[in-house]
């Protein structure tokens, strides 16, 4: 197969011995993201370190489309595939600080990288006897996918807790910024207009005298809760939909009958219907098609026009658009 011009370039890169992560060409993204779902990635690199990232962001064109995948939750793959760089942190980029020895006794300072999962985030926490943190371990991805959607889960947000965050721009700087530099919402952080990306943050947390036995048997049963309303055994993405002001999308939705719907392998969650299950071999277009049935069925019914919270990148197959 002809290399595209930024396979060649990071391929060069890495035999010169500029870039020391590892890079794949045409990797299949179904491999990496939750739903199983997904076409081939250009390119495909895990950075081994900052330094690493930084050094692939200063080679790279400017113009070239760039996205981050952390453990493949929310977030739905075009089957035609992504054109540009995906930068993988699952398993690196993983680096979690705790500080409980400081001049603030009531208070812990956490330092967490972006690839670092929310879950270990929260079972750590709980070890300091840090309180607050345990809703995160309802969040099957990682800090930094925590960080640029506002994650929730279980009434908690994660820019409740951030102090400030290190970012990245296509340039390969680094700059740090503070909690009122950005414009945080429901399950959205507007950058006013920048174009960065989380490295890492620094959060502040309270301590806790009850501790460990407290926040284990919280996120205990957070976890319990989870798995009773979830489907957790099966490939879904997380919620579809966020919930709109003063109601729930899963009410809504199973209000119309939508629970067990399927279009191919892509069905509506008898479990839980803001969830779409992958049964078997779904692919994407099934997946947007169910999305569409399923605002428009609501719609129709409640005049309410369900916004996605998973984010969709990628191109459509070619044959899809005949």
């Amino acid at each position: 197969m002809i290399k595209t011009a930024l396979q060649t370039l990071l391929t060069q890169a890495v035999e010169d011995d500029k870039l020391h992560g590892s890079l794949k060409c045409n990797e299949v993204l179904s491999r990496y993201t939750t739903w199983r779902i997904g076409g081939e990635a250009e390119c495909f690199y895990q950075p081994e370190s900052e330094a690493d990232l930084q050094m692939i962001f200063k080679l790279l064109p400017q113009a070239t489309p760039i996205v981050w995948i952390g453990l493949g939750s929310n977030l739905l793959v075009r089957d035609g595939g992504v054109k540009g760089l995906i930068i993988y942190t699952n398993g690196v980029l993983n680096s979690l600080q705790i500080d409980c020895d400081n001049d603030d006794s009531q208070s812990c300072f956490i330092t967490a990288q972006a690839g670092v999962a929310c879950a270990i985030f929260a079972r750590k926490s709980a070890h300091k006897n840090i309180n607050g943190a345990e809703f995160l371990s309802g969040i099957p991805g990682t800090i930094g996918g925590a960080l640029a959607m506002n994650a929730g889960a279980f009434g908690g947000e994660t820019w409740r807790h951030v102090e400030t965050v290190k970012m990245i721009n296509q340039v390969g700087e680094i700059i740090c910024r503070t909690v009122d530099e950005f414009d945080v919402s429901y399950r959205a952080v507007d950058q006013r207009g920048r174009n960065e990306w989380f490295i890492s943050a620094n959060f502040k947390f309270p301590q806790d005298e009850q501790g460990l036995l407290a926040s284990k048997e919280k996120i205990k049963q957070l976890l319990k809760k989870r798995a009773e309303t979830q489907p957790t055994k099966q490939a879904n993405a997380g919620s579809v939909f966020k919930n709109p002001e003063g109601d729930f999308a899963a009410r809504l939705i199973e209000s119309c009958e939508l629970k067990g719907f399927s279009i191919n392998d892509a069905q509506v969650s008898p479990k839980h219907a803001n969830f779409i299950i992958n049964k078997a071999k779904a692919r994407a277009i099934d997946v947007e098609t169910l999305i569409v049935k399923i605002q428009e069925t609501v719609f129709a019914k409640h005049q309410i026009k369900l916004q996605t919270e998973v984010k969709v990148i990628g191109e459509k197959k070619a044959e899809y658009e005949r």
